[in-house]
């Protein structure tokens, strides 16, 4: 299972939450088929429907 706060932890470089969205991308890409989001984003730019597009990004309902 994905955790949001392993990403975070493993990609300490991204410093937005629009950089994170291609990153969850990639990751469920590899294979991953569940994705928890165990945190929240500590970005200023993170959107009030944070959740709604981090999923999205994982189930690939946006490119």
């Amino acid at each position: 299972m994905l955790k949001l706060s392993d990403i975070l932890v493993a990609h300490k470089e991204v410093e937005s939450f629009d950089t994170l969205l291609p990153l969850v991308q990639e990751v469920a890409r590899s294979g991953e088929r569940f994705f928890r989001m165990d945190v929240t984003p500590p970005y200023p730019d993170t959107p009030a429907d944070w959740e709604d597009r981090l999923e999205a990004a994982f189930s690939g309902l946006i490119r």
